[in-house]
């Protein structure tokens, strides 16, 4: 299989923790959520209106509203998660509390006095995505180590012991003073390179486990009007707000009984969290050319991000007769500190197309007997790029590292199409919905054959003012994970499948 990635060595202790592909990823290759309406017919939500999800999809769909509405959306997820490594399966599960779509709506009919029929505003929060897992996988590696990393890095940057003891304090400086990694001595006693005392040729057993927590997260403040009942656009300020942290633990045990090979384990530990905000918008329209059929457009512009990267890590290794067991922290090689990077992260922008067919038409919602509708969503995942910011800007060395690692954004992902559909059948005062949606893969190797499939389902009451929605979505998912990453081999990976479960309770009520 060809190289995957290709990662980016050319930084020292300027970079406290290099940015990978993999983080823009986290910002953009999600599941829709939203209110359990919004959840229960599959996510779908581009050309329907009438929810206050709107105003984080088609924002045009507030402009459905003529009266005000509070809603709340607390939730609940479930992961069950399976992996196979080298050959090797393993599971884990993680559940926390989340939440969908919350805010407030004001709606109100001009009733003649103006070309607009009515007019909402509205502001919400929804969490995009939920960060909450457990991932955790191992297996026997007699290919490739995680100790290769830092040659690697040694390596390319042309380090000389000085460097390699002092310049990499998250990372290749505690290999080196564990004596995981070490220098090769030539004749006379000369340096001539570095090596790793991991015995590859006879494999090691490797363990990954990581947890992660956090959201991320967006407010939106949005604003619609509707023309004669016919035309309806809309437009959402939005500020995204992300919170995640990983407690990582990595080790590779000898799988020999042999006790005279200089290797016995090494264990990595990282503890690792990106925070951040910014800016973005969503635009959007829909039109109505026939009473019981609507269609819709909306494009979410890229989100302009702050983000801000801390980092603490430690190392154990043991080499038996060659050095002994011996530990290094990054604490102690940085005076008791965290490293901290700060720089920018704009996600992928998106297009959304949308149609709907509404069963009986007419203004009385009471008398609507269901509706049907599907949307087709771009996302253009090679579009994420990642920038200096204003605080390193003259930074020579961070400009030219970022607009390498854009470069292999462009080589490591592609755009592609996500489709939902969903559909609710209304009898008097309760509603079933069903739903379903395909979100596809963002790599562009074909090899990592990636892809979510979701199957959705809920019931919902509404009488009197008052509304209570119930749905759960059933999110099967085939990805990939990466314990490290190679520059001059090809990388080793898990693949990751399982489901994830989502309930979600709406509660709102027209004030």
């Amino acid at each position: 299989m060809k190289k995957i990635f290709i990662i980016l060595f050319s930084f020292c202790v300027i970079i406290a923790n290099a940015q990978t592909p993999d983080e823009a990823l986290r910002t953009a290759w999600f599941n829709q959520n939203g209110t359990a309406r919004v959840m229960a017919v599959g996510g779908v939500m581009g050309s329907l209106g009438g929810d206050i999800t709107a105003n984080h999809v088609n924002p045009a769909g507030l402009g459905f509203f003529k009266t005000h509405e509070l809603v709340l959306s607390p939730g609940f997820s479930f992961n069950n998660n399976q992996f196979s490594y080298r050959g090797k399966d393993s599971s884990t599960s993680k559940s926390n509390f989340g939440y969908g779509t919350s805010g407030i709506i004001i709606g109100g009919n001009h009733g003649g006095r103006s070309k607009w029929t009515s007019t909402a505003f509205a502001i919400s929060v929804n969490q995009l995505a939920n960060y909450n897992n457990n991932i955790q996988y191992g297996g026997f590696n007699n290919f490739s180590s995680f100790s290769e990393k830092y040659l690697e890095e040694l390596v390319k940057d042309r380090a000389d012991t000085n460097a390699a003891l002092s310049n990499y304090i998250f990372g290749s400086s505690l290999a080196f003073r564990t004596y995981l990694v070490d220098t090769i001595r030539g004749p006379g006693g000369a340096f001539s390179g570095y090596q790793s005392l991991v015995p590859i040729s006879t494999g090691v057993n490797q363990l990954y486990n990581a947890q992660t927590r956090g959201g991320y997260n967006e407010i939106a403040i949005g604003f619609a009007g509707n023309m004669n009942d016919q035309l309806y656009v809309g437009g959402s300020f939005t500020i995204p707000i992300i919170n995640y942290s990983r407690d990582l633990t990595y080790t590779e045990k000898d799988a020999t009984s042999n006790v005279n090979n200089q290797f016995s384990f090494f264990e990595y530990k990282e503890t690792f969290s990106s925070k951040g905000a910014g800016i973005g918008a969503k635009l959007g329209m829909i039109y109505k050319p026939q009473e019981f059929i609507r269609l819709g457009l909306a494009i979410h512009t890229p989100q302009f991000l702050t983000m801000t990267d801390r980092i603490r890590s430690s190392m154990t290794t043991n080499t038996e007769t060659y050095a002994g067991l011996l530990s290094e922290t990054s604490d102690r090689l940085n005076s008791g500190n965290e490293g901290v990077a700060r720089y920018t992260l704009t996600t992928p922008y998106r297009i959304i197309a949308s149609a709907s067919y509404v069963f009986r038409e007419v203004n009385d919602t009471r008398l609507q007997k269901g509706f049907i509708s599907a949307d087709i969503e771009f996302v253009n995942y090679r579009g994420a790029r990642f920038g200096t910011g204003n605080e390193n800007a003259e930074n020579v060395t961070l400009q030219n590292y970022y607009n390498q690692l854009n470069e292999t954004i462009k080589d490591t992902y592609k755009g592609n199409i996500n489709a939902k559909i969903g559909g609710e059948l209304k009898f008097n005062t309760w509603m079933f919905r069903l739903g379903g949606a395909y979100y596809g893969s963002p790599y562009a190797d074909n090899v990592l054959k990636a892809n979510r499939i979701i199957a959705t389902g809920g019931l919902g009451y509404r009488n009197k003012g008052f509304f209570i929605d119930l749905a759960y979505s059933h999110i099967m998912n085939k990805d990939f994970q990466f314990p490290y990453l190679l520059e001059d081999k090809s990388n080793t990976f898990a693949r990751q499948t399982g489901y994830r479960g989502n309930v979600m309770l709406t509660f709102g009520v027209k004030l």
